[in-house]
């Protein structure tokens, strides 16, 4: 796994990786529904906060998010 820093990444890349993830079976959250754009910028705000990462999987060629809170 190599890990991404966001901020090197151009914004079209990080916009698209965040949109990828948050369409992601299983990613809905209860009784709310949240557009798109909604859970795009909640993801970038907890990128900003160090909340989660990029990581990239060389063997399955995939990005993810993964926590970085303990």
């Amino acid at each position: 796994m190599l890990d991404i820093p966001y901020e090197q990444l151009a914004p079209e890349t990080l916009t698209a990786i965040l949109e990828e993830y948050a369409s992601r079976e299983g990613t809905d959250y209860g009784d709310v529904v949240y557009t798109l754009e909604q859970k795009v910028q909640a993801l970038r705000k907890q990128l900003e906060r160090g909340d989660i990462g990029i990581t990239f999987d060389t063997q399955t060629e995939t990005c993810s998010l993964v926590s970085l809170r303990r």
